[in-house]
């Protein structure tokens, strides 16, 4: 359990998970992070899966007893009532508990669920049972591998994803209990128990997803008195794979009342980089101990002007450093002065600044077409010289910095002629 919300929320995922793994997939650990900033999160794994005990194939939980399992994780915890969350698989079972247990259930929430999984004359759109035991040999044959261009189309060509997914459904479950639930779930049929489901639900899925059709939510939201039905664009089946911040916020409101404020993933900002002039023959000359301790020094007073300059020091770059700054101004100031500053150490540093709309990544880095702007822009320096930008070299107007220009250049990598002015 996680986070302190006022809310407690049960996540059932689907087919199979492990909970320690999910927090090393930054995607899934970016969506289980911002449940937690508004709900208590209770996680589990499935009897046979994940970190739960291994249980013989033989003897996987049917849909009661892991219905008995989300109850007496509820009670470990001391939640008398909970929303629950169920993807895929795991909404069947979310349906079901809902409909036994309304006291104990909050609000529903769906995500890319099926009411039945085996195709029949009033329900077309599941696979047949011929399908369904050809994907189960196809996985007891390659347990792991997986077809991003049926579960998760946005992530075609991403070697890394596919290799992580492989690595998380196998530490999830063996090749056999995976076939095993496989062949449980085709007997999954919750139509019958839409109708009595009392609490409010929320059903979402994807537009394009191709192991379950967009149908089938409908569907179930059809039947589920009340219920509101959300279509998210996309064709990922493993949610995780894309926009995750969408499908939170929907859950978020849903639950809350409020739709969140999303942090922006884009801001405006001056970038600075700065470059160690001749980097490498200096630390031949010098020695790898002595031009360790340089670096330091070197990286110390660069930290100092960036934080005097109110700038944010993003990363040193090996012999050098990136930094943000809400000002062009400071920005060009605290170049100049980390170029005088590490005089005294023997070295030159050239410098570049540029202002332009950065991507935010993570925590801690910044990306975009500005970030390259600034990087190239620091590359046509001379030792001792601060370059800028036409945009920076406008922006600082009044300031009292004066500029010597230094032509139109052409910046690899980036489009269009750059002029570029020296800061005297």
């Amino acid at each position: 359990m996680v986070g302190a919300g006022a809310l407690d929320l049960v996540y059932v995922p689907g087919w199979v998970s492990n909970i320690e793994a999910m927090w090393e997939e930054p995607a899934l650990a970016r969506f289980l992070r911002r449940l937690t900033s508004f709900s208590r999160l209770i996680l589990f794994d499935k009897r046979g899966t994940g970190l739960s005990d291994r249980v013989p194939n033989a003897e996987l939980p049917t849909l009661e007893q892991r219905m008995d399992d989300v109850r007496a994780v509820m009670d470990a915890v001391g939640s008398e009532r909970a929303a629950l969350f169920g993807h895929s698989e795991g909404g069947n079972m979310c349906v079901l508990f809902a409909a036994t247990y309304p006291e104990r259930t909050a609000a529903l929430v769906t995500l890319g669920v099926y009411a039945k999984r085996l195709q029949s004359d009033d329900y077309p759109w599941a696979p047949t049972l011929q399908q369904r035991e050809r994907d189960i040999h196809e996985l007891e044959r390659g347990w792991g591998d997986v077809d991003l261009g049926y579960y998760a189309p946005s992530r075609i060509g991403d070697e890394r994803f596919a290799r992580d997914l492989a690595t998380y459904f196998r530490r999830s479950a063996s090749p056999g209990a995976a076939a095993a639930l496989m062949r449980m779930n085709s007997q999954i049929d919750v139509r019958d128990v839409l109708p009595t489901v009392q609490v409010s639900a929320l059903v979402m899925h994807r537009t394009g997803d191709h192991d379950v059709n967009v149908e089938e939510g409908r569907y179930i939201a059809a039947r589920i008195p009340g219920a509101k039905f959300v279509e998210l664009p996309g064709d990922d089946h493993i949610f995780w794979a894309s926009d995750v911040d969408g499908v939170v916020d929907e859950i978020e409101e849903f639950l809350t009342g409020a739709r969140p404020m999303r942090e922006p993933d884009r801001v405006l900002a001056t970038v600075l980089f700065t470059d160690i002039v001749g980097s490498t023959e200096r630390a031949a000359a010098l020695g790898d101990r002595r031009w360790r301790a340089v670096l330091e020094s070197h990286d110390a007073l660069a930290r100092r002007e960036i934080d005097r300059h109110r700038g944010r020091h993003v990363k040193a770059t090996g012999d050098g450093v990136l930094a943000t700054f809400d000002g062009p101004a400071r920005a060009v100031r605290s170049a100049v002065a980390i170029r005088d500053a590490v005089q005294a150490l023997g070295v030159d540093v050239r410098a570049g600044v540029h202002t332009g709309e950065c991507e935010l990544i993570g925590d801690d880095d910044i990306g975009g077409i500005a970030v390259h702007t600034g990087a190239r822009v620091a590359a046509l320096a001379a030792p001792g010289q601060v370059l800028v930008s036409s945009t920076v070299k406008d922006l600082v107007a009044g300031s009292g910095i004066e500029f010597e220009d230094r032509g139109e250049h052409e910046l690899k990598g980036v489009p269009g002629q750059w002029r570029i002015y020296a800061v005297r």
